[in-house]
């Protein structure tokens, strides 16, 4: 798979967004909304809750920094970043089937159930910005 696409002016500033977005979500999951992050973490994993807050915190991190400076492997770090967030889907729903609030704004079921369909936005948008979408179309090729 070919790491270097080009990438269009708007998929650079969705990308620096994102960006931004991780390395916000990576410092809050080691800050501020630590405790809040714990309640996503589904009972069954079988690891102390604070340690996946902090693990998945330090994993954002990585990420966004890799997302803004990484430009060789941009189009893996899209995948990897679109796996990522398949993979912690599992404690979103987890806190809308258990009712647990956080943030102060999912403190009902409707709100934990909207946040649901965002998740497969923000796949997209880490494979659309990073150019893994293209990179793998011309592959196909």
């Amino acid at each position: 798979m070919k790491s270097e696409v080009r990438t269009t002016t708007t998929q650079n500033i969705f990308r620096i967004i994102l960006a931004s977005f991780m390395l916000i979500a990576g410092y809050s999951h080691l800050t501020f909304f630590r405790e809040d992050f714990q309640a996503q973490v589904p009972d069954w994993v079988p690891m102390s809750k604070d340690l996946v807050v902090l693990l998945s915190g330090v994993v954002e991190i990585i990420l966004g920094l890799a997302l803004l400076f990484w430009k060789a492997k941009r189009v893996y770090i899209g995948w990897f970043l679109g796996l990522f967030f398949i993979l912690v889907f599992p404690g979103n729903v987890a806190q809308y089937l258990d009712h647990k609030d956080a943030f102060g704004s999912l403190d009902t079921d409707q709100a934990r159930l909207m946040r649901l369909f965002f998740q497969p936005v923000l796949i997209a948008w880490a494979i659309w910005s990073t150019g893994a979408w293209t990179a793998y179309r011309q592959r196909k090729k």
